[in-house]
């Protein structure tokens, strides 16, 4: 049986994750407005940049922590 501690780590790295696949379907949306317009595609860039360093960061940590 799972201690409360090892409920809530497993509790934040859901929820870690989740976020993750959130940020992943944001930038593809932003990717497929940049395919519609060039000033669309100039206003993103650096948004999306951002959420795929974001991403990488992410997938770190939850490679590096152990799921109890």
């Amino acid at each position: 049986m799972a201690t409360p501690t090892e409920k809530n780590h497993n509790k934040h790295l859901d929820l870690l994750h989740d976020y993750k696949i959130h940020l992943i379907k944001y930038v593809e949306e932003l990717e497929k407005l940049d395919r519609q317009s060039e000033f669309v595609k100039e206003w993103n860039q650096s948004t999306i940049k951002e959420r795929k360093r974001e991403i990488q960061a992410i997938d770190k940590i939850l490679k590096n922590l152990i799921r109890f």
